[in-house]
């Protein structure tokens, strides 16, 4: 048989992009003399779709799309991914499901089994699980379709009582075949194929898998859809973070091809890429513009924007005040000669001093402190807005991991935007990328990547004034989010006592902060937003 895997880039609720995409793809497999072409999960909605599934003009979309991508089904087989109706009235009113389309009809429709209810995915919120299991017959074969998740029971700690495939196999099939939106972390290529290879190892037969590429928000889709023999061979990988169209022929299985390998500081990169490329592409934005300080935050950011979008797309606006260096002011205006893309200054020591004087009575007989500063946050953020509003330009956020986790920013002055590009990149990886950005010429100056990070809100102000050194501070992050772990752990690992004490106390006291701040891109396995759901009212390690 001949399978080909479509691995595209749909668009969350644009019926009429991705049915189009589907079908030029039916149309290209049928001139390469494909038997079966496969698509991924919710393929003819995009993923995830979230609470739009509420609404029956939406799941009837979904349902008129598949009708008509089922019309160029014939002398061909296609699987596409998208809800469909229970038909009883007990449990939830859909199914995540996979539609085996064939004759110029819907011949069988597989539901997905294991709903996964956990960081970033809630589709038991909307899905009714699976409990009938069948496989498809075509063309002499007998097809174990599969969905995402229904793949990944198969660790020393499973999620779910049940696992799919062992159902499945009972039936004696000869390959199968999984549709998935598997979003990205830089972990998760390498989870992702142990836990297929792991698949066919245990049940000896060929493997498909398809998944999205692309982003939708602050998912990250990196594609990577792959094919394993009976002997859990990978015989054939496609790209990453771009579409791709591959056409594998089961009786030429036998020849292993070499895995992708990546570096994490490269995959994150090109996750932040393709993830602004899209929020831009995706919303019909043109332009952006960043405050541009001279430290190494919004620098990272400039050459990620103008990466995805062009430099001629990408305004930096300096807003220097009195606190801000001389090297700060030139540093800047030396990464944007390197750059060549569009700039202007606009102080904003005028507008500080109108808010202080227009203060000056409340204020009075008390002393200098994060009120003040916070000022100039304030100003910067009101005058980067203004620009947007005027112009059109989203803002992209500077914000890192780092000080997002302990709030070391001001609400509605440096942690404004429309896209939070580095909200999920540790400082010590921003230093990383910074080095990946430069590893064929200097696009970041040396002295912005040397000198010691600072805010500039204050005089001689150091980040290390407030913070603990950034190579502490992000392990001590690291285990606490990321992996979880308690203040006794952390410490039990070498960490002070009251250094952990004192960063988990910042970690829980803003999550106030981290709710009111634009979607972060998330390319790590924990990422603020969707997938880590802290109350924002509690005492624990506050």
């Amino acid at each position: 048989m001949r399978i080909a895997l479509a691995q595209l880039n749909y668009h969350i609720g644009n019926f009429e992009l991705n049915t189009r995409k589907i079908i030029d793809s039916i149309i290209l497999a049928k001139q390469k003399k494909v038997d079966l072409v496969v698509f991924s999960e919710l393929s003819i909605c995009g993923y995830p779709p979230r609470d739009f599934l509420e609404f029956k003009d939406f799941i009837q979309r979904c349902t008129d799309s598949i009708d008509s991508i089922a019309q160029y089904c014939d002398g061909i087989a296609a699987i596409v991914g998208g809800p469909s109706v229970n038909a009883k009235k007990e449990g939830k009113d859909l199914f995540n499901s996979a539609y085996f389309l064939a004759d110029k009809g819907i011949k069988k429709i597989i539901h997905k089994t294991l709903l996964p209810t956990y960081d970033v995915f809630d589709e038991y919120r909307y899905f009714e699980p699976n409990t009938h299991f069948e496989c498809i017959e075509y063309l002499g074969e007998r097809i174990a379709l599969t969905i995402c998740e229904d793949l990944w029971n198969i660790n020393d700690n499973p999620l779910y009582v049940v696992c799919p495939m062992d159902q499945l196999i009972l039936q004696q099939p000869t390959l199968m075949v999984n549709i998935a939106a598997s979003p990205f972390d830089y972990r998760h290529i390498e989870e992702r194929k142990k836990a297929l290879r792991d698949n066919a190892e245990k049940y000896k037969i060929p493997l498909f898998y398809v998944n999205h590429v692309g982003a939708q928000t602050e998912l990250i889709f990196d594609g990577g859809s792959v094919a394993f023999n009976h002997k859990a061979e990978v015989v054939n990988e496609m790209k990453y973070f771009t579409e791709d169209f591959n056409v594998i022929d089961t009786e030429d299985f036998d020849a292993p091809v070499l895995d992708f390998g990546f570096s994490t500081v490269e995959l994150i990169h090109d996750a932040l890429v393709l993830g602004i490329q899209q929020y831009f592409s995706k919303q019909g934005f043109k332009k952006a513009i960043l405050g541009l300080s001279g430290g190494i935050d919004s620098a990272i950011v400039l050459a990620l924007a103008i990466k995805a979008l062009g430099k001629e797309n990408v305004s930096s606006i300096l807003l220097p005040s009195k606190y801000s260096s001389e090297g700060s002011v030139t540093h800047a205006l030396q990464m944007l000669q390197n750059t060549q893309s569009p700039n202007d200054t606009i102080a904003i020591e005028d507008i500080v001093n109108t808010i202080e004087h227009t203060l000056q009575k409340q204020f009075e007989n008390t002393t200098p402190n994060v009120a003040e500063e916070n000022i100039q946050a304030r100003a910067r953020g009101m005058v980067l807005m203004a620009l947007s509003n005027k112009f059109g330009s989203i803002l992209l956020n500077t914000t890192n991991k780092s000080e997002a986790a302990v709030g070391y920013g001001t609400l509605y002055g440096d942690m404004c935007g429309g896209i939070a590009v580095l909200g999920d990149v540790y400082k010590t990886q921003v230093y990383e990328l910074a080095k990946y950005i430069n590893r064929n010429e200097e696009i970041i100056p040396a002295a912005i990547i040397n000198k010691a990070p600072s805010a500039e809100l204050r005089a001689n102000q150091k980040d290390s004034d407030t913070l603990p050194d950034y190579a502490i501070l992000d392990k001590v992050l690291f285990e606490y989010i990321e992996n979880r772990k308690g203040p006794h752990e952390i410490i039990a690992m070498g960490f002070e006592a009251a250094l952990v004490h004192r960063i988990l106390k910042m970690v829980n006291t803003n999550e106030y902060k981290r709710h009111q701040t634009p979607p972060i891109l998330r390319v790590s396995p924990k990422a603020f937003g969707s997938g880590r759901r802290l109350p924002i009212v509690a005492t624990y390690l506050n």
